[in-house]
């Protein structure tokens, strides 16, 4: 794959300087073209051999460009704060809202080229981490993102080459970093396995572009070109409009019986049985965070529910036993500008909590295949690839020691009428009911087969659901503590 960009490419400095300014002026117009339009965000990645040009060329860009609507980031070293959550936060924390060019240096195809280039996992591992860069490049396009990847190569004579012209430089032998020599001691290993990631990573929405990095000249223009050439055609296209011809095929079984059928609703407990189980369930659960083997994990509770379910006291009694400090609460509404341009999992990834802490989410990410299926705030190829996106998502969480419970408060349409009435006629409740909730209920038979399909799609070993029967709120507030309490035993027992 890499033999073209070691024939010693070139482009003299008079064709350089003749093209320059046409291309130049085109990019500075078709990035201001993507922030009037603001349909899609622009990620630039940037890999390959050391001293092939990568920063020279960045630079560039900016110098072409308008560098006020260009992030660029840097990862290096992982931060304390990085290892202490899923190795893709650190990169969604970064992503570029629509209209913007985000460049990312150190990505995820750096960090796994350099753990398998100096021995840190095998090819298994490996495998494992491009089948995670797939997946993410996969949603961000499908999100509307514009990926670019280009690698940057030298072949392993003219690297040497370049470090031998360098290093004797009083002027420019500071270019050499400690990393191009490391490099240059390992370029047979980097390429093989740059190669193999190349070859697998490279697809129709995202391919990458080899770049030769021996000639300023031909690398600049070569780079320009290709950007150019993508945004423009990106801008050019409409709006995608797909259909899914599974769609229709999504609902209810055909006996019309499904999983919140099978819940025994008349369940419940009486005061001062509630009371004894409350305060047992509420110490076990104080002892488990306080627990040394807690550093290993974070914890994170999403509840989902019926309107008027109890999710608000369910929650209190869940943060009664901690002290303030101890967790988050993310309420979850609809999102801000801020979070609609961006993919829409980024506003969860960037509250996902470092190991040691509590992080609940009232209401959460199932958004996308509840109300925004249900009321038409996406489309129906949106919500149905969102379940894989969901599932990939919460992997990436517990693979990372992030405990995840999952929580459905289940009412049926008689208790949910009554408490409605009753939000009414109670002064301190009244803010609790609204016009969409009365509107919701209108709707209550697609919102049941959508949380139907949400629990068959995303109910994995590794992220179960917990569905609660909560038309006794009693009995829901302790099903929801003891959950708890038990899925941070068995990851305490699993270590």
């Amino acid at each position: 794959m890499l033999e073209s960009a070691e024939i010693g490419h070139r482009i003299d400095k008079a064709t350089f300087a003749a093209e320059e300014p046409a291309l130049r002026e085109a990019l500075l117009e078709a990035q201001y073209e993507l922030k009037a339009q603001g349909r899609f965000p622009v990620i630039i990645l940037i890999n390959g051999v050391e001293g092939a040009g990568k920063g020279e060329t960045v630079k560039l860009l900016n110098e072409w460009m308008d560098p006020r609507l260009i992030q660029v980031s840097t990862f290096d070293q992982q931060t304390d704060e990085e290892l202490a959550r899923p190795p893709a936060w650190r990169y969604w924390r970064q992503l570029p809202p629509k209209g913007r060019i985000g460049i990312f240096f150190g990505n995820w195809y750096s960090q796994m080229l350099q753990g398998r280039v100096h021995g840190h996992f095998k090819d298994a591992v490996l495998d494992q981490a491009i089948s995670g860069a797939l997946g993410l490049e996969q949603m961000l396009c499908d999100e509307g993102a514009l990926i670019f990847k280009f690698w940057f190569h030298l072949s392993k004579q003219q690297m040497k080459a370049r470090l031998d012209s360098l290093k004797d430089d009083p002027l420019h032998s500071w270019r050499i970093s400690p990393l191009d020599w490391q490099q240059s001691k390992t370029y047979d290993k980097f390429v093989r396995h740059g190669e193999r990631v190349l070859r697998r990573t490279s697809r129709e929405h995202a391919p990458w572009h080899v770049i030769e990095g021996v000639d300023e000249y031909y690398r600049s223009l070569t780079v320009g070109r290709i950007l150019l050439e993508g945004l423009q055609a990106a801008l050019k296209a409409p709006t995608d409009q797909r259909t899914n011809p599974h769609a229709a095929s999504m609902g209810a079984s055909l006996d019309n019986r499904g999983l919140l059928d099978s819940l025994d609703m008349t369940q419940q407990l009486a005061k001062d049985e509630y009371q004894e189980q409350l305060a047992t369930e509420q110490a076990r659960f104080s002892g488990l965070m306080r627990d040394k083997r807690m550093r290993r994990h974070a914890l994170v509770a999403v509840f989902e529910g019926n309107d008027a379910a109890g999710k608000g006291g369910a929650i209190r009694r869940v943060t009664g036993a901690l002290d303030p400090r101890q967790y988050r609460i993310i309420p979850v509404a609809a999102p801000t500008e801020e979070e609609r341009a961006q993919p829409y999992l980024w506003r969860f990834w960037r509250h996902i909590p470092g190991k040691g802490n509590f992080t609940i989410f009232d209401r959460s990410w199932y958004g996308r295949v509840l109300v925004e299926r249900v009321e038409g705030f996406c489309s129906t190829t949106d919500w149905l690839r969102a379940y894989g996106e969901i599932n990939d998502f919460e992997e990436q969480l517990t693979n990372a020691g992030v405990v995840l419970v999952k929580f459905w408060l289940a009412i049926d349409a008689d208790t949910q009428l009554k408490r409605f009435k009753e939000r009414e006629q109670i002064p301190f409740k009244r803010f609790k009911i609204t016009e969409e909730d009365w509107r919701n209920r209108d709707k209550w038979p697609q919102y049941r087969d959508a949380v139907e399909d949400m629990v068959n799609r995303t109910s994995s070993e590794i992220a179960p659901w917990t569905l609660v029967e909560a038309n006794d709120k009693r009995f829901a507030r302790v099903k929801v503590l003891r959950t708890i309490n038990e899925a941070l035993e068995a990851a305490f027992a699993r270590d």
